[in-house]
């Protein structure tokens, strides 16, 4: 399993797992609209994505979003979608993805990484927890939808 920073050159191949891993939540599947989000992504360089291949098929991508901690004064980052093709799932590709995004929180001097996930998404859990991450029992988040 490789993983490597995505570059416009994948942004076909990255639209399709998105509109897949929008799919996995119940979206509606959209790829016109994946393509042209994933695009505007690479366009305005306002986040970064990796992918994994399983030999030369990109099998995976994870997605992360700049943050700043005002109490750091530092960036951090949102590790905000991470997806790996079902039938691809189990060979390390979502470990290896969490990875990659971590050592490029590293590598930017971050003061964290994090994420959520579904409550019912024991196994995306069970990866995040075993990759040192930790529930976070002193904050609560609020969404406000616009």
């Amino acid at each position: 399993m490789e993983v490597v920073q995505a570059s416009a050159m994948h942004t076909n191949e990255v639209a399709v797992l998105f509109d897949a891993y929008r799919s996995y939540f119940d979206q509606a599947p959209d790829f016109k609209g994946a393509l042209a989000f994933i695009s505007e992504r690479f366009k305005q360089e306002d986040s970064i994505i990796f992918v994994a291949f399983d030999k030369d098929e990109i099998v995976g991508f994870a997605q992360l979003y700049p943050l700043f901690t005002s109490l750091g004064m530092k960036r951090g980052w949102l590790l905000n979608d991470v997806y790996v093709l079902e039938e691809h799932r189990g060979k390390g590709a979502g470990g290896a993805l969490v990875d990659a995004a971590v050592e490029y929180g590293r590598k930017t001097d971050a003061a964290w990484v994090m994420l959520q996930t579904y409550v019912a998404n024991n196994g995306a859990q069970k990866l995040y927890q075993s990759k040192g991450f930790k529930k976070d029992t002193n904050s609560f988040y609020f969404y406000l939808t616009l």
